[in-house]
Parts: structure tokens; C-alpha cells; sequence
């Protein structure tokens, strides 16, 4: 995500008021001694009857949580409410958290790389349990959620598990697996602290030049589906599961269309997919795009959904123009509210509102009256409180709208046990980046790994083979792990953080190993070489192929590695590490065997693991494999089909 200063000071008319002494030492007693907002506003010395018997009904957890959620939104003001439905960056806060208290501030999120300066699990905590303190110092005492993206562990963490991207996850065709995987990071995130995240992304792939081709699960609605137990691992299976310390707030994205743009329709910088348009009609709308939210929250009741920053044209209505979705009221409330039947609160993207035409005040109160409830404002809360606020003053966006949002929010707070316990329970923290953690990324490795060509029996490998392995992927933990890792954007060359390169994970089970970057060490005397081609990280649009040079064709310096070790060493196989299908089709002859090895994450040992036969290959192609770029967009069900590889194909290999 991208960055920028804090700008303005406080809105004096959103603030509430002068706070005394008392309050703030008790916000800071409370940090020390994680003592519940219901026991802070009880006077010293009371007993617990008396006690009781002042405790509003929205701070008793006997209450049913409708009944609190009511209770505590007749008790606001019109600026209370309005700073439930605004979430801030952590960077516009940091320098004087007091603006969380002053701005009554609902919401904190971490962007990509926005962390502590310590980038540690307990630094994580400390942060932001203090910014929680400044919420707890307001008025009503009303705590604060915390979000992240954690889309493929908590991967803005230094030391967390980080597990193959989605595309990856659903090669592996394992629900259970990718439960698992949820829960963990759903165990590492609130250890740290936040309890909200920003995953997973159920879109449906349709075209994969689309920089976000790696967050989508695959092409088939149907395959995502299935994925989606992703969201119960996040959540638990069961409304109070939401409040243990294994268990964070899910979130379903980007609602919807937004892997089935028209290649050339964005607008965004120099994007050509991502934040375009999807031209479609409301009969394939429904079975692909908007199919995977049904079974979100309907068999999974997923507590929030982020609308994409794509936009919508129907095909088949006359006069029909591309809308936004966070301006849509008819996908928005009437499709995702009402008849979908979700009751959770949506939030919106990245400063997505600006995108809307007109001022910023239109923008506001378009977005609003069509549905959304809390306001993603890195930098621009002030701004955006004070403009909700003149909006509601002069009627033109009703209350009643303001009471629907703040109630979706409220709700969500209570069932994560917020008011109970504001602050971070660090019963977990050991087990960021266990051993444990790392044997089920491990395992989702080595399912997620598709077999395309074996001819031979090249593999599975044998220990004694002496080997020679080329290709910078072969030994970069940021390239393998892709974006949305320790930064937005991801960094070649990042090795800062645990793991294991495919490189090493060879060298643990063979002893003859030779490794050269880029092919020029001498190949005579190995018995197989392993060239390992690929990606280097890239985060949404900035990924799409026609921008920054991004391209599905494999790079000069791929293609060369390839030449020179498949035509100097008798047995061949080539390695893919990239987010998407590369185009491989003259490539593909030169080599015995071929492997689609994904953006597997920390765990190389995975990759390994399959190449030497320890675990069987079991993969299989979640999208369709291109001849060419130009080839795209293809889909299984296309009337004409006629890929390198088809959706769902994949081979195996047993020792």
C-alpha cells in the first residue's frame, strides 16, 4: 500500500472535549494491567454488587450482544459515531496518539510494511495495545480493532509463517489444509495483536495477467468455493469462537469482479487490469464473480467484505456505464445486504472512496448512501469526520444510514470480546514461526507443487545424484515468498526473515550439490541439473503484464539458464516460481521434467520434498496454462480451448 504525510490537524468539532488526568492514567493503568473497560469505569473500593448494578448494559457480557450494540449506540453523539466508521493508518497516528482519542478513532490498520520500529511479535503487541489505550481514553470507552493483511501468514512480521500465496493453495485442492493454514495465521496475527484481516481474497482469476492473479485461488467459482474454509479457520466455526486468542475477523475480498476485469479498462496509474472494468452480464455476474460471497456468508458467515476498487458495466442493459462498487447501492445493499443476506459490515479499500466522481464530499456521501460502513482514510481521517459530519448535518446522508453502519461495527466488536478484553492476550506469542507452524507451511508446500512433465521417470530424485541447480530463484527467500511479504510490494533478495530457499531444501537431502546464479560454473560430472526460473515480487496492478515491463513470457536470463544446462547436462528439469502461468512453450522441450512450483513462502523444504519423493506430487493446475500471452484470457469452458496445459491438469510421481 502506498504511503503519504499526515496532513491538518484536528477537526475541532469532532473532538470530545477536554479529558482529565483521571482518564488518562487509568488508559495507561489499564495497558499495564489488561484490566476490561467494565472494570475501569467502576469506582475504587465499590463491591461487586454495587459495582454490577452501575455497569451500563453494553459493558455487562450477560447482555445479549443486539441488546448491548443498542444500548451503547443510544449513548453516542453524531462524532462518536462517525469515528467508528473511520480507520486510520498507523503512520498517521504514531507521532501523537492522541488524534486516536481526539478522532474517537473506530479503526487502525498496518499497510504493507507499516510496522513497529522493532519488527518483533512483542514490539507488534506493545504497539498496539498502546494505540488501544488512547481509544480506551475516550468518552465511552469503546476499543479499538485492528487490521491487517495477512493474506499468506502474518506477512508483515518479520518471523512469522509464511505460507504459499492462494494460487498455490489451490493446487493443493486440500480445504482442510487450507483451514489449517488460516487458523495459524489467524493464531499468529493475535498474538501480536491485531484482530482483524484483511483475507482472503475469493476472487475468481479470469485473466492471468492480472498482477493479482496470485491471490485468487483459481479460476473456477466452484474451486474457490471450496477454499473458502479458509474463512473458518480465520473465525472458528462459531459466533464465540471469535473472541479466543486463536481467532481474528475475516475478511472476503474484493467484492466483486475484480479478477474479471477487460484487460486495457483501468484508469489507475499505468494498471491495465487491476481497478478496471468488468464488462459482463448479470446472469455470468452472478455464477462467477458473486458466487464465491454467497457461500461466504451463507455457510461461512464471514464477518466483513472490502468492495473492490473495480467497477461494474452490465452487458445486458441498454445505456449500462461502468459504476464503481463502492458507489453501487444495488450490489452493495440491495445484492450483498439484502438479498445475499450479509450482516456483517463492509469495508472499503485504500483510500478507494476518492475514486468516486465528483468532490470529495459527493465521494463521501455516495459511498455511504450505497452501503459502505467503515472508511479505509490513511492519511485523511480529519478530513473525511469532518465531512461525514456536514453531510448528516444538512440531511443528505440520513442517520439512520450513520446507525446501520455503526451498529454492523459495534456488533463485530462485542463478538470478538473487545470490551472483555481490549488488550492483547500474548498466550500464543512462542509459537510465531514455530517449529510446528513451519511443518504445516511445509506440507502446504509440497501439496501446492504441479507436476507438467516428467518424461523419463526424471523424477522423483535420488540423494545420490550429484546435482547442479541454476537460476537466482533457486536461492532467494523474497522471490519465493512474492508480495505482500514484509512490505507491500515484496523485495528480491530479502533473506531477512526465516525460512528456507528451494536451494537449501535440495542441499538437505542430496550432498552433491553445486549452485551457480547464472549457469557459468562448469556443468561436467552432475548427473541431473535443476534450473530454477521465475518472478520477482510484485503487489496488484503494479504486476499487471503491458505495465513496468511485467510480461508472462520467462526472462532473457531465464530462457539463457535454461540453453545452457539442459543442453550441456543429460537429465533436466526446470522449476517455475512465479504467481502465474508463464509462457513456457518453446521452453518446455528442452526439459525431461517440469515443475510449477508457485510462490511457496518460507518453506523451500517443501519443493524439495516432492523432487526427492518424500512426499508424493499431487497438484494440480488451478487455472489455465497459456500457449501464449496473447492466449489470454482463457478459461476452462471457453468454446474454444486449446491451452499448453488445461485447468485441473497435473501429474504424479511416487518413489
Amino acid at each position: 500500500m502506498r504511503h503519504q504525510l499526515f496532513h491538518g490537524g484536528l477537526p475541532r468539532r469532532l473532538t470530545t472535549g477536554r479529558r482529565t488526568a483521571g482518564i488518562l492514567l487509568a488508559a495507561a493503568a489499564l495497558v499495564a494491567t489488561a484490566v476490561p473497560v467494565s472494570s475501569a469505569l467502576a469506582e475504587p473500593g465499590s463491591t461487586a454488587e454495587a459495582r454490577h448494578s452501575r455497569t451500563p448494559p453494553y459493558l455487562n457480557p450477560k447482555v445479549p450482544t443486539a441488546q448491548r450494540v443498542s444500548d451503547l449506540l443510544g449513548r453516542m453523539t453524531p462524532a462518536e459515531k462517525i469515528g467508528q466508521m473511520t480507520q486510520a493508518e498507523r503512520g498517521s497516528v504514531d507521532a501523537d496518539p492522541t488524534r486516536i482519542t481526539d478522532l474517537n478513532l473506530g479503526s487502525l490498520l498496518s499497510g504493507g510494511g507499516s510496522t513497529p520500529a522493532s519488527n518483533t511479535p512483542a514490539a507488534w503487541a506493545d504497539m498496539v495495545d498502546g494505540y488501544q489505550a488512547h481509544a480506551l481514553a475516550t468518552r465511552l470507552h469503546i476499543p479499538l480493532l485492528y487490521g491487517v493483511d495477512s493474506v499468506h501468514g502474518h506477512g508483515n512480521l518479520v518471523g512469522a509463517t509464511i505460507f504459499p500465496h492462494n494460487i498455490g493453495m489451490g493446487a493443493t485442492r486440500d480445504p482442510q489444509l487450507v483451514a489449517e493454514e488460516a487458523h495459524i495465521t489467524a493464531t499468529e496475527t493475535r498474538a501480536t495483536g491485531p484482530q482483524w484481516v484483511f483475507a482472503p481474497c475469493v476472487c475468481v482469476a479470469r485473466d492471468d495477467r492480472w498482477g493479482r492473479t496470485y491471490e485468487s485461488f483459481g479460476e473456477d467459482p466452484a474451486l474457490v468455493q471450496r477454499m473458502e474454509s479458509a474463512i473458518d479457520g480465520f473465525q472458528g466455526t462459531r459466533t464465540k469462537d471469535l473472541a479466543r486468542p486463536d481467532h481474528v475477523l475475516a475478511t472476503v475480498k474484493h467484492y466483486a469482479g475484480d479478477g474479471d476485469t477487460t484487460y486495457g479498462t483501468s484508469t489507475t496509474n499505468t494498471y491495465t487490469l487491476d481497478q478496471g472494468v468488468t464488462r459482463t452480464s448479470r446472469q455470468r455476474f452472478g455464477a462467477v464473480d458473486l458466487a464465491p460471497y454467497v457461500t461466504a456468508v451463507q455457510v461461512h458467515h464471514v464477518g466483513s467484505v472490502m468492495p473492490s476498487y473495480s467497477s461494474v458495466q452490465w452487458t445486458d442493459v441498454p445505456g449500462s456505464t461502468p459504476v464503481k462498487m463502492s458507489a453501487s447501492k444495488e450490489l452493495l445493499t440491495d445484492v450483498l445486504k439484502r438479498k445475499i443476506g450479509f450482516d456483517g459490515f463492509l469495508i472499503s479499500d485504500w483510500d478507494a472512496v476518492t475514486q468516486l466522481p465528483g468532490d470529495f464530499a459527493t465521494q463521501v456521501r455516495t459511498s455511504v448512501n450505497a452501503g459502505m460502513d467503515m472508511f479505509m482514510q490513511p492519511y485523511n481521517a480529519p478530513r473525511f469526520e469532518q465531512t461525514l459530519a456536514a453531510e448528516v448535518q444538512a440531511g443528505r446522508v440520513p442517520m439512520a444510514r450513520i446507525d446501520d453502519a455503526v451498529s454492523r461495527i459495534l456488533r463485530a466488536k462485542f463478538e470478538l470480546g473487545l470490551f472483555e478484553h481490549p488488550y492483547t492476550n500474548r498466550a500464543n506469542i512462542d509459537t510465531v514461526g514455530s517449529p510446528a507452524h513451519r511443518a504445516v507451511a511445509r506440507r502446504a508446500v509440497a501439496e501446492s507443487q504441479v507436476l507438467l512433465k516428467n518424461d523419463g521417470h526424471t523424477l522423483p530424485l535420488k540423494p545420490s545424484q550429484r546435482i547442479y541447480v541454476a537460476g537466482v530463484n533457486a536461492d532467494d527467500l523474497g522471490n519465493q515468498a512474492g508480495g505482500w511479504t514484509v512490505s507491500w510490494q515484496g523485495q528480491s533478495g530479502n533473506n531477512a526473515f526465516p525460512g528456507t530457499t528451494i536451494l537449501q531444501g535440495i542441499q538437505h537431502q542430496a550432498k552433491d550439490v553445486t549452485y551457480s546464479a547464472d549457469a557459468t560454473a562448469p556443468t561436467t560430472g552432475h548427473d541431473v541439473g535443476i534450473v530454477v526460473v521465475g518472478e520477482t515480487p510484485y503487489a496488484e496492478g503494479v504486476g499487471d503484464v503491458g505495465n513496468g515491463g511485467h510480461t508472462l513470457n520467462l526472462s532473457a536470463k531465464d530462457q539463457a539458464n535454461i540453453d545452457r544446462v539442459c543442453s550441456a547436462i543429460r537429465t533436466c528439469l526446470v522449476l517455475d516460481v512465479a504467481g502465474r502461468p508463464q509462457i513456457i512453450t518453446d521452453q518446455l522441450p528442452k526439459a525431461d521434467a517440469f515443475v510449477m512450483s508457485w510462490l511457496p513462502g518460507s518453506e523451500g523444504d517443501g519443493v524439495a520434498d516432492v523432487l526427492f519423493g518424500k512426499r508424493p506430487f499431487t497438484g494440480k493446475l488451478p487455472v489455465t496454462w497459456p500457449r501464449s500471452e496473447a492466449q489470454e484470457p482463457i478459461n476452462i469452458g471457453d468454446a474454444h480451448y486449446d491451452p499448453l496445459f488445461p485447468y485441473g491438469y497435473g501429474l504424479t510421481a511416487t518413489r
